[in-house]
């Protein structure tokens, strides 16, 4: 475990405070979940991001031109205006 020293303005410090007791936790650990939660948001960008560099717009079209061009099933039907259709070449 590390320690951090950690400067933070009154306000902000009063509000994490408040937070951390009305979610029955100590400041420590409203920091940490915090800090965890961003992590995850910040690494799941990255990883989608280097996932689509690896798409090949091609292959994708060439495996949708192998699907049947029918009507949606009723449960998988959209209420309202009808969603424009994706041109293939």
């Amino acid at each position: 475990m590390s320690t951090l020293s950690l400067r933070l303005p009154e306000s902000l410090h009063k509000r994490l405070k408040e937070m951390a007791q009305r979610e029955g936790i100590s400041i420590n650990q409203f920091i940490s979940t915090a800090v965890a939660e961003k992590l995850s948001a910040l690494m799941t960008v990255q990883y989608l991001q280097e996932r689509a560099s690896r798409g090949d717009r091609a292959r994708f079209d060439a495996v949708l031109a192998k699907i049947a061009d029918a009507p949606a099933d009723v449960a998988d039907r959209i209420e309202g205006p009808r969603p424009r259709r994706r041109r293939r070449s």
